[in-house]
C-alpha cells in the first residue's frame, strides 16, 4: 500500500505497536526521545522499514514529559510502554510541529 501511493503525496503511518529505543546509530531516523533505551524485534523491523522508505519517527523527536510519551498501559498500571508512533517522510518531517501537552492517541 505504502509504495503504490504517488512520489510525490506526502505519506504519514501511524500506529506501529512497536518499541523503539535511543540507539545511537538511529540517532538522524528515530530522534532521542524515547522512553525505551533499547527496540525490540518489532522496532527493529520498523526502522529498518523507515530507513529503507527515507522517513522519520517524528514522535520520538521532540522532549514531552513521559507521561505523555506513553501510549500502552498493562491493566495493573505497572507496565507503560510508548509502541505507537507516528512516521512521515523525511523530506516532510519539518511539517510536524511539536504539539505541547499532547498524549498521542489512535
Amino acid at each position: 500500500m505504502y509504495d503504490g501511493a504517488a512520489g510525490h503525496d506526502m505519506k504519514i503511518l501511524g500506529d506501529m505497536n512497536a518499541k523503539i529505543g535511543r540507539e545511537k546509530m538511529y540517532k538522524p531516523v528515530i530522534g532521542q526521545q524515547s522512553i525505551h533505551k533499547e527496540s525490540n524485534d518489532n522496532g527493529e523491523w520498523l526502522i529498518d522499514f523507515i530507513v529503507s522508505r527515507n522517513m522519520i519517527v517524528s514522535s520520538t523527536y521532540f522532549p514531552h514529559k513521559r507521561i505523555h510519551k506513553m501510549t500502552w498501559d498493562s491493566p495493573d498500571g505497572t507496565t507503560f510502554n510508548q509502541i505507537d508512533h507516528v512516521l512521515i517522510d523525511r523530506r516532510h518531517g519539518s511539517d510536524v510541529k511539536k504539539l505541547q501537552g499532547c498524549r498521542l492517541q489512535f
